[in-house]
């Protein structure tokens, strides 16, 4: 296990990717190998309800499109020196985390690793189910979040990246006819993997 993980480690620090991030001279803003991680991943936000009664929960997805050729790790990688993909909401005043919902992923086979690891491909849905309090502000709240991930590809490692993300809902009294959108996205089978 020691020697397994000793070896990525290894990998991790003799890619290319990570060498350029660790290039003097260059501030991680200005990195080449930040600019190119933070492309792989393409994520849109989406709510679940239209607009959101006070007391009510909804959620909000994040849905990630990968890059072909691409991976990220699930949210709960087996190996202490793979970075998991995180969501995180900054949640205003008056909005309360739930819960933070990843999928499991895939297992896959790296030559880097000699048992197969989960990781998420294609496009992948990341959700959050909030609270919306009794007393929360009315009207329309900015919900900032980040996506946090590590891009791969089968032989390279680029160094991880923060993506902000931001979605808008709509606070509406309690008991305010509220409309279900995005069926598609959240009528889908949650995952069983939680935060």
């Amino acid at each position: 296990m020691r020697t397994r993980s000793s070896a990525l480690l290894l990998f991790l620090l003799c890619s290319p990717a990570i060498r350029a991030v660790r290039g003097a001279g260059a501030s991680p803003q200005e990195s080449p190998a930040i600019a190119a991680a933070a492309a792989i991943v393409k994520p849109q936000a989406y709510v679940s309800l239209a607009p959101v009664p006070r007391g009510r929960t909804f959620e909000v997805a994040v849905i990630a499109e990968i890059r072909n050729g691409y991976h990220m790790n699930n949210n709960k990688p087996a190996d202490e020196f793979l970075i998991p993909t995180t969501l995180t909401a900054q949640l205003p005043k008056g909005l309360r985390e739930v819960e933070t919902i990843y999928p499991p992923g895939e297992a896959r086979k790296f030559v880097f690793s000699q048992t197969p690891l989960l990781v998420y491909t294609g496009r992948v849905p990341l959700r959050v189910r909030i609270e919306a309090a009794a007393d929360a502000p009315l009207g329309s709240v900015a919900i900032p979040m980040v996506l946090r991930y590590q891009a791969c590809n089968d032989t390279t490692c680029l160094p991880p990246v923060k993506i902000p993300i931001s979605v808008r809902v709509e606070i509406a009294p309690a008991g305010a006819n509220a409309r279900s959108v995005h069926p598609e996205i959240f009528s889908a089978e949650k995952s069983n993997s939680r935060k």
